[in-house]
């Protein structure tokens, strides 16, 4: 199967479950449901027993009418057949209603389980995994298993019957009843041999699933970079390679999955044709009645559909198997994000003091991005940090927001150990706003309304009319009411930025964290956006990335990064005298939005 596996990555957290082991933990799940299990069994029961009943009443009848055929015993036996119809139909819609309702709340436990435990997870863990893989396991293989569910409950019912019918036809003619069971191990070896390739080929089938999914994911997101590079064709040979993976890995399991069924086909003939010949040398010999006959005849149907049942039913029991193993990896992943347990309570403050002490960071193995780094940052003090592209400066935010875990060292708020707070209680204390601000399809006032759910109407516009004094709302087709589009693609970029803002205003932080936009706006809308930053900085402790000259000028202290190290901090003119590292990046990427770079004559 190598040709089968090239490229067909597992993720990190992928891991083998034996069989017993899948089997207990599904069964936990189905627990808390013991009650209305016990009805599906007994409707089961019930549609199993007049499934079997029928073909016996048949049998009767057609010796009594053999033996004399009148009008009343023809009403008789067709008034009993429909009577276990419909008795056979009722037992059965309850089997399958209550069945459905059983399995749907199952999945849907195991659903919620597995979305909060990825949403639960830090950001490292979506670095690591691409978003459609996750997709796929919390959608796909949830449904999955779902199907392979209902199909064991439909074999068991099928078997069931088996069982009834073995023992009625014991009574009758026991060398062919054990005839009939003789079969069962030779059907049973063929469907139990294709166990471990049907796991495998399955489990190979739901990885390129995934990794489609990803794929698609990934080129519908950066479509308009696509388009902008004119990259269209590199993304569909990416997917038409994906594709063609799948298409190879869907053909390996359906060669080898269907296989058993001509194998089946050719142990049935074989069986077929020893029971006829069995049963008419003993009708031939009056050792057996023609409605005897007539009723082992009708068993091997019974006795095989549910041998070939298993056959179809074992290559997607392993499918099922294979769906709960990846969702089961997916929810049993450990966090590494890890709090003590203490769950100290956030002080109630207006604004909080944050202290990197000694910390020790890096995001894989490979590369340190902090190492021994120490900073404070004072309760109201506005703080921003300047550096070239991977000096550590959007780390020292994550690690503040306690989106990533740290290797070492200590990050105080208030004095009190980040790993020891209540981690819930402190995050609601926090605004941060990124460079991309995301915005959820909806309204410009549902946006803004995010960072505080139970916030009124009045409380967003008073919010948001406290942002550059409200004009931005005026340029709004429909002010609050505006549909923000998916990912905000319906208003400008600077009006989400102004809309992250507001966001922030109504959530009343005690720390405001900004990564600032490197994308230019307009001269109108930089005004109103460096307004809404002086109004939600008001006495506030914030971390701001800086991009633009007009935020730096006006924090408190800046601080120029290189590789995880502090080189130089000071305030704008303080650190321009000295004529050091930032003001070499002031000449590199802050001089050219001076006023005084503007307002110089051109060199002819």
């Amino acid at each position: 199967m190598g040709f089968i596996l090239d490229g067909l990555e597992t993720e990190s957290y992928d891991r083998k479950y034996p069989d017993r082991v899948l089997l207990r933990r599904i069964l936990s799940y189905f627990r808390p449901q013991t009650l209305r299990m016990g009805v599906v069994s007994l409707a089961l029961a019930l549609t199993s027993i007049a499934g079997v009943v029928g073909p016996i009443v048949i049998a009767r009848l057609i010796d009594l009418i053999i033996a004399r055929p009148a009008l009343g015993v023809f009403a008789a036996g067709a008034a009993a057949v429909v009577l276990l119809g419909g008795l056979g139909w009722v037992f059965g819609y309850v089997h399958e209603r209550l069945g459905t309702i059983v399995v749907g709340d199952v999945v849907l436990q195991i659903r919620q389980e597995a979305f909060e435990r990825t949403i639960g997870h830090d950001l490292s863990f979506y670095d690591e995994h691409p978003s459609g893989k996750i997709v796929s396991r919390i959608a796909s293989d949830t449904q999955d298993f779902s199907n392979t569910v209902t199909l064991v409950s439909d074999l068991a019912s099928q078997l069931l019957q088996v069982g009834l019918l073995a023992v009625w036809l014991s009574t009758i003619n026991l060398r062919l009843t054990l005839l009939l069971f003789v079969m069962a191990p030779v059907a049973a070896a063929i469907a139990l041999s294709f166990r471990a390739i049907a796991r495998k080929v399955s489990l190979n089938a739901k990885r390129i699933t995934a990794d489609i999914n990803s794929r698609i994911q990934e080129s519908v997101s950066g479509i308009m970079v696509a388009k902008t590079f004119r990259q269209e064709g590199m993304l569909f040979s990416s997917f038409l390679d994906g594709n063609r993976q799948a298409y190879r890995v869907g053909l390996r399991r359906g060669l080898w999955i269907n296989t058993i069924f001509p194998l089946m086909g050719i142990a049935v003939g074989a069986g077929n044709a020893m029971l006829a010949w069995s049963g008419a040398l003993g009708l031939r010999a009056g050792a057996l009645s023609p409605g005897d006959w007539f009723l082992f005849m009708q068993a091997v149907g019974y006795f095989w559909w549910p041998l070939m049942s298993i056959a179809s039913f074992w290559s997607q029991f392993q499918d099922g198997l294979s769906a709960a193993e990846r969702v089961f990896a997916l929810i049993d992943r450990e966090p590494r994000l890890r709090q003590t347990g203490e769950n100290l309570p956030v002080g109630d403050v207006r604004a909080f003091g944050v202290e990197y002490r000694d910390v020790r960071f890096a995001y894989n193995d490979k590369e340190t991005v902090l190492d021994g780094f120490s900073l404070v940052v004072r309760p109201g003090e506005s703080l921003a940090v300047v550096g070239h592209t991977g000096a550590g400066k959007s780390s020292l935010a994550r690690l503040a927001m306690r989106f990533y875990e740290f290797q070492g060292g200590q990050v105080l708020i208030d004095g009190t150990d980040i790993r020891s707070l209540e981690l819930d209680a402190y995050r609601h204390r926090l605004g941060y706003v990124p460079q991309d601000p995301f915005l959820f399809s909806g309204t410009v006032l549902d946006n803004i309304r995010y960072g505080k759910p139970d916030a009124t109407d009045e409380e967003v516009l008073f919010a948001a009319s406290h942002l550059g004094r409200g004009d931005w709302l005026a340029d709004l087709p429909n002010g609050l009411s505006s549909e923000a589009g998916e990912r905000g693609s319906g208003i400008s970029f600077g009006q989400r930025q102004l809309v992250a803002l507001a966001r922030i205003l109504l959530k009343d932080p005690a720390l405001f964290i900004l990564d600032e936009a490197t994308a230019s706006v307009d001269p109108f809308t930089e005004a109103q956006i460096q307004e809404g930053l002086a109004t939600v900085m008001e006495g506030r402790t914030a971390i701001i990335i800086a991009h633009r000259l007009s935020t730096v000028r006006h924090a408190d202290r800046i601080i120029v990064l290189d590789r995880g190290r502090i080189l130089e901090e000071g305030t704008h003119e303080g650190l321009l005298d000295e004529g050091g590292t930032y003001a070499q990046l002031y000449n590199t990427y802050f001089r050219h939005q001076s006023m005084e770079y503007i307002e110089q004559p051109l060199k002819e």
